[in-house]
């Protein structure tokens, strides 16, 4: 088989370029010229990755506060759950309520996410000739530099489809207008090719959620293995050695802290109260809590995937690559959504039966006290926990896939 050329790109969010990386390491591996287009400023985590960076654009800050609202309150209320239009994807919504959905998200995101990236992707892209472009699921402009070049191109996905799945139900609605398709089309006719759907949902779809938990349209997905990559990370020696008691994982991720206003749970209250239990408490905190009680232990970082497999039970967000971090390794979780995709996919986890969920709001010291018990106690959720992992685990490897791609 000839070595092919596969270009990734994604607008400069750790979280969802992550994902990619042993996708991209695989295909390396296997012999293949890989490169990961993104704006200046991120070449440096993608190279940290061990990946090639191509630096493209201009530069942009990139916060899910500029792209749910302009106005810094009323982001902090949109960030409960999918914003319109992405709600439809979990909840019936009507026609002009997605229409006007779909406005605001181009005009306050997907631009933001694309506009300085088109012109020297697809500069880039004719110059390089890729066979193969990945994109991440709202980094239209993969799309739009493969159309450019002739190039075939995939959409990647780091959680729930609702991207798919919203404009699917959007289309059937039979709208007047079409903010996104009126949008991308206009550059099918700068860089002279027609408009069509595989703009917004690819060629074809790769998507490493399991089946029990996955929230797909009427796509062409490919299946992948997730394989976490914490970013560049040393495992700590405390780490390699646990007491007799169990140990409780408490990690809320970096977008509460980086992009918004702080956790919606308070860290301290909560190891107050797990105090109160036989237990060893591990939590990953980005700012300092000050003092913790005797059987907590507080760091700013420790690699999920090394943290992970030595505990009885996780507390997170749900976010997507955190839970499927755990969820390799067979370990029952709570989880307290709060931001986008978040309380879907801890409400479809929940409905398999590996883990329980309490919304970000309802998430008080006690209750999560009384969840972490019965996570502990109940062998069910071990149980449900482990066929969550062999689920996991029987999906094609990113080197299967990467086989798959090439041919």
């Amino acid at each position: 088989m000839r070595p092919v050329r596969v270009l990734f790109t994604t607008y400069p969010e750790a979280t969802v370029f992550q994902p990619m990386v042993p996708l991209a390491w695989a295909l390396r591996t296997a012999g293949h010229e890989v490169r990961v287009a993104a704006q200046p400023a991120f070449a440096a985590t993608i190279t940290a990755a061990g990946l090639t960076a191509v630096p493209v654009g201009r530069e942009r800050t990139n916060t899910w506060r500029r792209l749910l609202s302009l106005d810094p309150a009323e982001a902090e209320a949109d960030r409960a759950g999918l914003p319109s239009p992405y709600d439809a994807a979990v909840r019936p919504a009507g026609v002009a309520t997605m229409t006007a959905g779909y406005e605001r998200m181009i005009e306050h995101g997907h631009k933001l996410n694309n506009f300085a990236l088109v012109p020297g992707l697809v500069e880039f892209a004719r110059a390089w000739r890729p066979d193969l472009v990945i994109w991440e699921a709202t980094t239209y402009a993969g799309a739009i530099a493969a159309k450019a070049c002739g190039a075939a191109h995939a959409r990647f996905l780091w959680s729930l489809d609702v991207f798919g799945v919203t404009r699917e139900r959007f289309l059937a609605l039979g709208p007047d207008s079409d903010p996104l398709a009126d949008w991308l089309g206009s550059y099918g006719r700068k860089y002279g090719f027609d408009f069509d759907e595989s703009l917004i949902t690819g060629e074809f779809t790769l998507d490493a959620l399991p089946g029990s938990l996955r929230l797909d349209a009427d796509l062409d997905y490919r299946s992948m293995q997730y394989v976490p990559y914490n970013g560049p990370s040393a495992v700590p020696d405390w780490l390699q050695r646990r007491g007799d008691r169990p140990r409780i994982g408490l990690t809320l991720g970096t977008s509460a802290t980086e992009q918004f206003a702080g956790y919606t749970v308070s860290v301290k209250d909560i190891l107050t109260e797990l105090s109160t239990l036989d237990v060893e408490v591990v939590a990953t905190v980005a700012d300092d809590i000050g003092s913790v009680p005797d059987n907590a232990r507080v760091v700013p970082f420790v690699p999920l995937d090394a943290l992970a497999p030595t505990c009885d039970v996780v507390i997170d967000h749900a976010g997507p690559g955190t839970f499927l971090t755990v969820a390799r390794h067979g370990v029952p979780q709570l989880t307290v959504p709060w931001t986008f995709d978040e309380p879907a996919l801890a409400a479809r986890a929940a409905a398999q039966g590996g883990s329980l969920t309490l919304p970000g709001d309802q998430a008080t010291p006690s209750a999560i006290r009384e969840h972490v018990l019965r996570l502990l106690n109940e062998p069910e959720f071990r149980e449900r926990a482990a066929a969550l992992r062999t689920e996991i685990r029987a999906l094609p490897t990113p080197n299967e896939l990467a086989h798959e791609l090439a041919r």
